[in-house]
């Protein structure tokens, strides 16, 4: 028997960021519109208000001709040109690994040519040899919302089998060209997040484009999970040593009360918001749950036998998960997830419960017995430079310590984690609200929500603080 009593060996301690948070250069080189590109910080922005992605083809249209709209994605902070500055800040701090995105529309455009755009390709050529020159693992995630505009207008969408193969054609170039430099990958970004914005950001989309929304969603994940297995099973092929993981949103819910109505729904709404989609990925199976759910509420798509075998044969290595906070599943508002009113929250109204990561991390081992790597963990905060020109976030060391020490208890209890990516260890565009302000990095970037500013960096609090965890491994907090 294993006695674990910290962090193992070799742990990848490291930070995560996106590309099209950060990237910028939304049209060098080459590279086509995405998802992300088309999202507007409109001129009435107010922090209340959560900037959704454009979900018609008129209303991507209008983006892709827009030129006096601020799109904060497309400049992001200027990671296209600084990424060489911004590693050695990494390495300074001890990373041991970085997860980021492949740009889809980098590598083809459009998402539906059959050759890749080279150029593209040497920017992450140049990137991933500039993270082993430091020392640094590269962890890649070849979808995180950034899905060619030309597939959600001329395809539907991955609603249409058709981007599967579009999809397919883009993971094997990474692959067979990455395979000797990139040991993890993860397929999708989040898998599981949906609802509003998600079916447009992360399945592509577009609004009154189906009569039977809901099965319109469900055949999309399907043909994401058939992508996913196609995909590992191609990295298997290619080499025996790459390991694939799944990612999904852990938005961990508890029931409000312990009546056994409230508790038996909050297992049904965790099993289709969350179980459902590792349960197929890390399993290799629709489980039963979901099936009868599908019938319930007259749910159809279509699966064949020949997707359900590539799933059975072929399930992810390792599991991976974001987790920012937890909520509360109440059957007096059913279908809607309510702020834990026992716990604190950030001012974007994020629950802060950090026991609510060791739990997760317990079910998911008892569940699967596969390792696992925390691929998203922070707090968005409005940071400021204080008069002796220093940013002192202890707000921030508090939640990732009592986070990491969460984590810590995990491992104790038994679960097989092998690394933490914290989100934003560099200030980059917010996901959900398209803004700068929102900040979660250890380093802080000179820019408003506005794009304006120098983008100096400057080291926080907070990036002493994770230089001397990632030194002690983890032993000092």
């Amino acid at each position: 028997m294993v006695n674990r009593q910290g962090f193992p060996e070799n742990f990848l301690w490291g930070g995560a960021v996106a590309a099209n948070q950060c990237e910028g250069a939304w049209n060098a080189d080459g590279k086509g519109p995405s998802i992300a590109d088309i999202e507007i910080l409109p001129l009435t922005y107010s922090r209340q208000k959560v900037v959704g992605f454009s979900h018609t083809k008129e209303d991507i249209e209008f983006a892709l001709n827009d030129h006096d709209g601020y799109y904060p994605r497309r400049k992001g902070i200027d990671f296209y040109h600084t990424y060489k500055e911004d590693i050695a800040l990494f390495k300074e701090m001890g990373f041991k690994c970085f997860r980021t995105s492949f740009n889809w529309t980098r590598i083809y455009p459009h998402g539906d040519e059959l050759l890749p755009n080279e150029k593209g390709l040497q920017f992450y050529d140049d990137l991933i040899d500039e993270l082993l020159r430091n020392g640094i693992e590269p962890i890649m995630t070849l979808s995180h919302y950034e899905m060619p505009v030309h597939l959600v207008t001329e395809y539907n969408g991955w609603n249409d089998r058709r981007v599967i193969d579009c999809f397919v054609r883009y993971a094997r170039t990474m692959l067979e060209r990455y395979q000797d430099k990139v040991k993890y990958w993860i397929v999708f970004n989040q898998i599981n997040c949906l609802g509003g914005w998600g079916e447009f950001g992360s399945l592509g989309m577009l609004e009154g484009a189906y009569e039977d929304w809901r099965s319109a969603t469900y055949q999309a994940v399907h043909n994401q999970f058939t992508a996913s297995a196609m995909v590992t099973k191609l990295a298997h092929e290619l080499n025996s040593n790459l390991k694939i993981g799944m990612m999904l949103g852990d938005d961990a819910l508890y029931p409000a009360t312990c009546e056994p109505d409230n508790v038996f729904l909050n297992t049904q709404q965790n099993q289709m918001m969350i179980y459902f989609y590792s349960d197929v990925l890390m399993r290799g199976a629709y489980p039963r749950y979901a099936l009868r759910y599908f019938e319930d509420h007259q749910i159809h798509f279509e699966r064949s036998e020949e997707d359900l075998k590539l799933l059975k044969e072929n399930p992810a290595d390792f599991l991976s998960f974001s987790y920012y906070y937890s909520r509360v599943s109440d059957k007096k508002q059913p279908g809607v997830m309510v702020k834990n009113p026992t716990i604190k929250a950030s001012i974007w109204g994020w629950g802060i419960d950090p026991l609510g990561l060791r739990n997760s991390l317990n079910l998911y081992w008892d569940r699967y017995g596969k390792p696992m790597f925390i691929a998203e963990n922070g707090l968005g905060a409005l940071d400021e430079i204080s008069e002796d020109g220093k940013i002192h976030d202890q707000y921030r060391i508090d939640y990732l310590k009592a986070h990491i020490q969460a984590m810590k208890e995990a491992i104790k209890d038994g679960a097989e984690v092998f690394g933490y990516a914290s989100w934003g260890p560099i200030d980059i565009i917010s996901c959900s609200q398209g803004e700068m302000s929102k900040r979660y990095g250890y380093i802080y970037v000179d820019q408003d929500d506005r794009g304006n500013g120098s983008g100096r960096r400057i080291r926080k609090d907070s990036f002493y603080w994770y230089q001397q965890v990632i030194k002690t491994n983890g032993s000092e907090l």
